[in-house]
């Protein structure tokens, strides 16, 4: 499984996510976590695909791309919950 972070880095919440992915990665190092700026084409693809409406978007990804489980807007989930998700 990987983990998906959709936000805008120069908003007020991107210093919050930025922090939130280098705490994860710290404590996960064989966890994958990719981040995607929102405003690429990437960024609006996946949101749209995964029904993202409110950033930060958070995506925890099965192998064949299906959610596992996902939050959005500006409460982020604790680190090690969205760690349980990764992990099954």
């Amino acid at each position: 499984m990987k983990v998906v972070v959709m936000y805008r880095t120069n908003s007020e919440h991107g210093r919050k996510v930025e922090e939130f992915i280098h705490e994860f990665k710290r404590r996960y190092p064989q966890d994958r976590v990719d981040s995607v700026a929102i405003d690429s084409r990437e960024g609006m693809a996946m949101a749209s695909l995964y029904d993202i409406t409110s950033y930060p978007g958070i995506a925890v990804l099965r192998e064949d791309g299906t959610p596992s489980m996902m939050w959005q807007g500006d409460t982020l989930p604790l680190i090690d919950e969205v760690a349980s998700y990764a992990l099954h």
